[in-house]
C-alpha cells in the first residue's frame, strides 16, 4: 500500500510530489472510479484515471514501488490501459490562444504570467469537470 500522490510520483506521472498532491486535490485522479485524495492508499490491481490538459489517461497497477523509479522499469510497476482515441488528441492539433498586449510594454509580470495559466487552467480543465 501506499499513497496516491507518492506512487503518481514514484511512477513518473508527475514531475514533483507537490503536482501530484495538487492534482489529487483538484479531482484530476480517479482511483477505482472515485475521487482521490493525496493520502488515499493504493493497492496493486488498482485502476487509476488522470486528468492532463484535455486527455484522459488509464492506467492499472501492476506492483507498488519504494522509491522513485527509473523511466525503464516503469512498465513494470503501471499498466497502460488508455484507449487509442484519448492518445489520438496527444497528436491533435492544438488550438491557438494569443494575447494581445500593447507594444513596448515588456514581457508579462510574475502576477500577469499566473493570471494567463489561471485562465488556461479553466479553458482546460473546467469544461471537462461535469463529464466525470
Amino acid at each position: 500500500m501506499a499513497r496516491a500522490d507518492k506512487f503518481l510520483w514514484c511512477v513518473r506521472v508527475f514531475k514533483t510530489r507537490s503536482d501530484a498532491t495538487e492534482a489529487c486535490k483538484n479531482g484530476r485522479i480517479r482511483i477505482n472510479g472515485s475521487d482521490a485524495k493525496p493520502s488515499k492508499e493504493i493497492n496493486r490491481g488498482d485502476s487509476i484515471e488522470i486528468r492532463k490538459s484535455n486527455i484522459r489517461f488509464s492506467f492499472k497497477i501492476l506492483d507498488i514501488p519504494i522509491n522513485r523509479l527509473p523511466a525503464r522499469l516503469v512498465p513494470d510497476y503501471l499498466l497502460n490501459t488508455t484507449p487509442q482515441e484519448e492518445l489520438d488528441k496527444l497528436h491533435a492539433p492544438k488550438e491557438t490562444l494569443t494575447f494581445y498586449r500593447e507594444h513596448g510594454t515588456g514581457r508579462p509580470t510574475k502576477k500577469e504570467r499566473r493570471d494567463i495559466d489561471s485562465l488556461l487552467d479553466d479553458l482546460f480543465f473546467d469544461s471537462e469537470d461535469d463529464e466525470i
